[in-house]
């Protein structure tokens, strides 16, 4: 059964492994991972995550059989630079996501010692925290094209007939220096424009690709790795109407957030 695709905003640091007030800030995001899995056709035999926190020269692929963890943070408690998520990796996955790439028209590289970032392993733990489903990750490739990562995507639909769940993880808004009370503003202008260009197919592809133009477009995104992974989403679901399956207004101290669903 053909499995939907996903733009997932994944919070800040290893919130999924925290206590407290900065783990409850993330509550909402939280539930709405949680139950996300209820919401598949069916049990995915692999995910394929784009985080936004790994950028290559080329697309490339993670290909350990059971990658390792990467503590791409800092500032946090020290447990959280011991956590694991250990779920496997996906060999077969990997080299199969090499040749959809590469019969694009785009060279792909492979890595066998990349390990999860947290924009990968803390959507995952909500979503399965058994580590049970096999993850491969795939890195943005600099350059940051919007054009070349919605291409990226057309290239891997037809892993959605192939049992994968297509995960982009990033962040509708990421402005560090506006969160709190000075990203209220330009964060629901960003928003809005998502929730208005989204939905629709029609034209979808065209408006994503001029999103700096959008209202506060460069306020929400000063740089877009961030905004990439939902280029690839929205790639390998080009003929698919889209949902919003998580939105506050109050993250952080009030920023507006938001994840899509395709599919």
């Amino acid at each position: 059964m053909r499995q939907p695709t996903f733009f997932l905003s994944h919070g800040g640091g290893p919130w999924p492994f925290m206590d407290g007030d900065y783990r409850r800030a993330h509550a909402q995001l939280e539930a709405s991972l949680q139950a996300l899995p209820d919401t598949l056709p069916e049990k995915p035999k692999a995910i394929l995550m784009i985080s936004a926190h790994w950028e290559e020269t080329l697309f490339t692929v993670m290909t350990s059989p059971a990658p390792g963890m990467l503590y791409d943070y800092g500032g946090f408690p020290s447990h959280t630079y011991e956590v694991v998520y250990p779920a496997p990796g996906d060999p077969v996955l990997a080299e199969r996501v090499v040749s959809l790439i590469q019969a694009a028209g785009f060279a792909a590289a492979r890595d066998a010692q990349r390990g999860f970032d947290h924009g990968a392993f803390c959507t995952l733990v909500p979503m399965y925290p058994d580590a049970d489903v096999p993850v491969v990750q795939l890195s943005l490739k600099r350059g940051l094209s919007p054009a070349d990562h919605l291409a990226l995507g057309r290239a891997l639909a037809p892993l959605r007939d192939e049992g994968v769940l297509i995960l982009g993880s990033g962040f509708s808004f990421h402005n560090l220096r506006l969160y709190g009370a000075q990203g209220r503003e330009p964060s629901a202008q960003f928003d809005a424009w998502l929730q208005d260009a989204l939905p629709s197919p029609e034209g979808r592809a065209e408006r994503l690709q001029a999103w700096a133009m959008a209202p506060a477009a460069r306020l929400a995104h000063p740089r877009e790795e961030h905004l990439l992974p939902l280029m690839v989403a929205a790639g390998a679901a080009e003929g698919d109407m889209a949902t919003c399956n998580y939105h506050e207004t109050g993250f952080l101290g009030g920023v507006t957030a938001s994840s899509f669903r395709f599919g």
